[in-house]
């Protein structure tokens, strides 16, 4: 198992097919042959990706069936009030079906690395962080929900997959476990 701290703007596959303008992949940061991603990160996410020879398991990290939970650290806009963090709570009606409840808390900013590009300030509109963990893996998901409650994401970093945490690990570096 290869756990890598995936930075923002990087595909979570090892070829860009496609793009008439290269883009970072795993391969800019990953030379061990037969390792496959278990899931996904979007490009504009950063965190946790693991990565596997073992299609048995990459299956039963990736497919959402198995409920393995998935922790976020998530920069929104806005401060969410308690409705707003009772309905992530519950579950939000997506355009895709409701999602399961959630586990969510407000939390301090974390101690992270910054973000290059940064993330953009505005003074007239404050952001908080939040600690959000689901048991699904829908695309886009946590984006989603937090704009369903009114706080779009501005950041989002996968922290925690199952009992894989990110820990001390670098943006772009990765370790086996």
């Amino acid at each position: 198992m290869v756990l890598f701290n995936k930075p923002f703007d990087v595909l979570s596959q090892f070829t860009d097919r496609g793009s008439p303008t290269p883009r970072r992949t795993l391969s800019d940061y990953i030379d061990l042959p037969g390792v496959y991603p278990a899931g996904r990160l979007d490009r504009d996410s950063e965190g946790l990706l693991l990565l596997t020879d073992d299609g048995r398991l990459q299956a039963r990290i990736a497919d959402p069936r198995f409920k393995l939970p998935k922790t976020y650290l998530v920069q929104v806009e806005g401060l969410p009030d308690d409705a707003a963090l009772d309905r992530l709570r519950t579950g939000i009606t997506l355009a895709d079906g409701p999602t399961r409840p959630a586990a969510v808390e407000a939390i301090e900013p974390p101690a992270l690395w910054p973000r290059d590009p940064p993330i953009r300030y505005r003074a007239a509109i404050p952001d908080s962080w939040l600690r959000l963990t689901i048991r699904e893996g829908r695309n886009r998901q946590v984006r989603r929900m937090t704009a369903a409650v009114g706080h779009p994401t501005l950041r989002l970093v996968r922290w925690r997959i199952g009992d894989w945490s990110l820990d001390d690990l670098a943006p772009g570096a990765w370790q086996l476990a």
